[in-house]
């Protein structure tokens, strides 16, 4: 299972999900999703969230 802290990086850069969404190019319900644990990112969405938040992919998600 792959777990992610997008809901803390958001927190952090006072960013809604669907600004979040508009950077990486998805649409809100999908970052919803992410951040509920009901998807699991590909490697190029996972690459362009941690882009987003200025940190890697493994600051953002970890396996479990």
């Amino acid at each position: 299972m792959i777990k992610n802290r997008m809901k803390e990086y958001r927190a952090r850069y006072d960013m809604k999900q669907e600004d979040l969404a508009k950077l990486v190019g998805v649409r809100r319900e999908t970052i919803g999703n992410l951040e509920k644990g009901r998807y699991n990112p590909s490697l190029a969405l996972a690459w362009n969230i941690a882009k987003a938040f200025h940190v890697t992919i493994e600051e953002v998600f970890t396996v479990e």
